[in-house]
């Protein structure tokens, strides 16, 4: 099956949403882990959350320095995180993600 770059891009950055929000992998090496995708990929995904106004904010863990923390989502906008959820299987399909 054919799948648009606009799909893609949209279903990568809600399964990148879904797996900061879910605590799977809410930084950048654990992202990248669970889907493979490129360091550079991962974080332009990150920074493009705010597009589809997804509130994504890096929270540094107290006590720590040098960037040391993980991704939260605060918002959701008028995405459907529920939907994302239910549908899971199919955007890992779209994408190619295990």
């Amino acid at each position: 099956m054919q799948v648009s770059k606009t799909r893609s891009s949209f279903y990568r950055r809600l399964y990148v949403a879904w797996l900061i929000d879910s605590g799977q992998a809410a930084t950048v090496p654990a992202l990248i882990e669970a889907t493979g995708m490129p360091r550079r990929t991962a974080q332009d995904t990150i920074a493009a959350l705010a597009d589809l106004d997804i509130t994504c904010e890096f929270e540094q863990q107290d006590g720590e320095r040098n960037h040391i923390g993980r991704y939260v989502i605060r918002q959701w906008g008028a995405i459907d995180r529920e939907w994302i959820g239910q549908n899971l299987g199919q955007i890992r399909q779209v994408l190619g993600y295990p």
